[in-house]
């Protein structure tokens, strides 16, 4: 099994795990040379769980085409407006939400992807694409079975020769749960990328194991087979919305911020990154 195991995150469904490695292994490649260290293909295995949110091939069935309407209310709807909420603070060309968005009303959905749409930080990303996304964080945290289905997909790729994890994304949430899962692993470094986990409500409180409650000095749970946690975000990643995880994971996590230009949430520059690199060659020389 391979020493580093990268897990992506969401929007990925129909990429398989060769896929990705070919997409995305030189940029892991630079970010490690850039930290002095040096990375091999055969060290590195692209977790894929994507094709469990891919829908079924049939006669003359196409992509489901999202629009505003389609977004669900409850999850969905709340985590839009966490996104554009978080949108208009990082970037003032995105106006905020009012008043009236905030007691909910009907049509404000298609208020929300309008200003998205002015965010410099989701350059080309359609609605479409935005509502398939946040249909797909849903059905995580909200069908078990796909739940297991896709965290057991992921635990296929850790062996006890893995020795980094790097995870973006919704794939930071599922690495996450699967490490606490997984205690007799040894992965000396655990490198988050654009990671949701500290996201109250929609995210930190459905985390498995569930946190502990309200009022304890640390309510997230340290996975034990973890030796050194390193959460790298930018500051105008929407996704990462509580940039800093130490006040819930705790201080002997190492907290990163970097600058990924116009791609703020993109895989590619948190992996060339010199400071992701700087992590996993830590990781593999420890």
């Amino acid at each position: 099994m391979a020493r580093i195991v990268v897990v992506h995150g969401i929007g990925q469904q129909t990429e398989g795990g060769l896929t990705l490695h070919d997409r995305f292994f030189s940029a892991l490649a630079d970010g490690a040379a850039r930290a002095g260290g040096s990375v091999r293909p055969d060290d590195v295995v692209f977790a894929s769980y994507g094709d469990f949110f891919r829908q079924r091939a049939e006669v003359l069935a196409p992509e489901p085409y999202f629009e505003a309407r389609d977004v669900e209310e409850g999850y969905e709807s709340e985590f839009l407006l966490e996104l554009w909420q978080r949108a208009a603070a990082v970037d003032q060309r995105v106006v905020p939400p009012d008043e009236e968005v905030l007691a909910r009303t009907p049509v404000w959905a298609s208020r929300a992807l309008a200003a998205l749409s002015r965010s410099r930080f989701l350059a080309g990303v359609s609605d479409r694409l935005l509502i398939g996304d946040l249909k797909q964080v849903r059905r995580y945290f909200t069908d078990d079975t796909l739940r297991a289905d896709i965290r057991g997909a992921v635990a296929l790729s850790l062996a006890h020769d893995t020795r980094v994890v790097v995870a973006h994304s919704l794939g930071s949430v599922v690495a996450y749960e699967v490490l606490c899962a997984a205690p007799e692993l040894a992965v000396r470094s655990f490198v988050t990328l654009g990671s949701p986990l500290g996201l109250p409500n929609l995210v930190f409180d459905r985390l498995q194991p569930e946190p502990r409650p309200r009022g304890a000095e640390i309510r997230g749970h340290w996975p034990e087979s973890v030796g050194t946690w390193t959460n790298i975000a930018d500051a105008g990643d929407v996704v990462a919305a509580v940039e800093d995880l130490r006040p819930l994971f705790g201080a002997a996590m190492h907290q990163i911020r970097v600058h990924n230009g116009s791609h703020a949430h993109d895989m590619r520059p948190y992996l060339t990154e010199t400071m992701t690199g700087a992590a996993i060659v830590a990781g593999l020389n420890a």
